[in-house]
Formats: C-alpha cells, sequence, structure tokens
C-alpha cells in the first residue's frame, strides 16, 4: 500500500530500511546545510556575492520541506490514529513536531498570500532558524534527552518554582538594602531582579554589585545559594540520562550460556 510505503519512509522506527535511513540522513543534512545558509546570509560581502546562490538554495530547501510536511500530513492518520482523518491531521499540525515543521516553512509563503509589512518579514525570518529543531527528529540522543527531560517534568518544575522564589527573594533584599546607597543602580525592583538573575546563575557580569557592608554579605551567600540552584536541575538529568543508558544496555545484552556459548532464552 502506498500510504503505508510513505509512512514507513517518513517516520523514523526500528524497521531500519535502508530508503528510511536514506531518507532521514538527507534531511538531516538538509536541516544542517540550510541552517548554515542563514548564518552566511548574515555577511553582507556573501550576500552581494552570493546573494542569487543562497536564495535559490532557500527555495530548493523550502520546497523539499514542504514536500515532506505533506507526506507527514498525508499520513497523520497512522502517525496520529483517530476518529476521523481530519482529527488525525489536526493533531499532526498542532503537535510538537507538526508545528516545528509548519514553522519552518511558513514564514516563506506568508507573503504570496497577503500584503505583510516589510519589517515584520524580519521577525517572520526568526522562525527559519526552528529548522534546526528538526534535528531532534532524526536524533537519538536528543530524543533520549527529551525523554528525560519529560520524565523528570515534576522535579524540575519543583526546582524552577524554587529558583523563581529565590530570584523575586532576593530582589527585594538587595533593592531596599542597595537601593538608598546606590540609587542609580537599583532605581526598582526590576533593575535588582537583573541583578539577582546574574548572581544566582554565577554569572555576575559585574555591571550591577553591592557597596555596602550588608549587600556583600548578602550577595556572597546569595551567590553561594545559585551554586547549589544550577547544579539541581544538571544532577536531575545527569541522573535521569545515565539511568537511561544503562537500562537501554541492559536491554541489548544478549545472555549466553557460560559453558556453551549458546543464547539463553
Amino acid at each position: 500500500m502506498i500510504k503505508t510505503r510513505i509512512f514507513e519512509l517518513v517516520q523514523k522506527g526500528s524497521h531500519g530500511q535502508k530508503s528510511n535511513l536514506i531518507f532521514d540522513y538527507s534531511i538531516l543534512t538538509l536541516i544542517i546545510l540550510s541552517v548554515l545558509s542563514i548564518i552566511l546570509e548574515s555577511f553582507p560581502e556573501i550576500i552581494r556575492d552570493f546573494g542569487t546562490q543562497l536564495r535559490a538554495f532557500n527555495i530548493f530547501t523550502i520546497t523539499i520541506f514542504t514536500i515532506e510536511y505533506l507526506l507527514r500530513l498525508y499520513v497523520s492518520d497512522l502517525t496520529h490514529p483517530s476518529h476521523s482523518k481530519f482529527k488525525s491531521a489536526f493533531k499532526f499540525i498542532f503537535s510538537g513536531y507538526g508545528l516545528i515543521d509548519l514553522l519552518a516553512i511558513l514564514p516563506f509563503y506568508i507573503p504570496m498570500l497577503i500584503k505583510v509589512d516589510l519589517r515584520f518579514l524580519r521577525i517572520l525570518r526568526l522562525t527559519r532558524v526552528l529548522r534546526i529543531l528538526k534535528v531532534n527528529r532524526y536524533n537519538n540522543s536528543l530524543m533520549l534527552i527529551g525523554t528525560v527531560i519529560k520524565e523528570k517534568r515534576s522535579e524540575l518544575a519543583v526546582t524552577g518554582f524554587v529558583t523563581l522564589l529565590l530570584l523575586v527573594f532576593a530582589s527585594f533584599i538587595m533593592y531596599y538594602v542597595e537601593g538608598p546607597a546606590q540609587p542609580e543602580a537599583f532605581p526598582n525592583i526590576l533593575s535588582a531582579l537583573w541583578w539577582a538573575v546574574a548572581t544566582l546563575t554565577t554569572v555576575g557580569y559585574g555591571d550591577i554589585y553591592p557597596i555596602t557592608g550588608l549587600g556583600k554579605i548578602i550577595s556572597g551567600f546569595i551567590a553561594l545559594l545559585g551554586i547549589g540552584l544550577v547544579a539541581l536541575p544538571t544532577g536531575l538529568i545527569s541522573a535521569g540520562f545515565i539511568s537511561k543508558i544503562e537500562n537501554k544496555k541492559s536491554d541489548n545484552e544478549v545472555k549466553r550460556c557460560p559453558h556453551c556459548g549458546e543464547v539463553i532464552e
């Protein structure tokens, strides 16, 4: 059946057919080249000398990505089963990968359909960078990281909430402690929040810093909290990643008889 064949071609899976691998690597290569072309377009001298070639390559990549999107839309009843083809198509279009695929090609077609302010088109060009997110579909390592983050989302949400509380708390403290001493650096709580973000993430740009004795003590304590704060989500993701890899290795291990060497079922 043609639809089944297209499904096996575009859907990454364990069937491992040669045509599927060629398709995956071809799209992956095209995504990388497309992102490189976007980088090259930021150089005026390259645009001056090779602007026509880059525009032609952009049209080529858009054509391929559009065909890929339409093929995935065509087999959406197999990838996103539902009661009707319309609902399956709807589920695909508004899925994570579906939205990324759509946003990667949509800015190219919008000016052809409706008249848009040219200044707005500059913003639309930013969505072209979303093509690099398509790499996740063709890379097992990135998919594994995504799975780990999804499994640890509750713990990460708690960490994020604690981080937000600390940021707000630190910005309030530094505003009331340092504000009277240097009103130009801490004129309001939002300015103090910028300092809190730079300090808690251990970046410490140095553009805003405390000058009072109490402020320096509080700043040092908040900086130490920041070290642990950064380590929390890193540790959660690392532990989950290692656990996944170990489980994968265990599943792939084949038990053999120590005497005859035959596989033990």
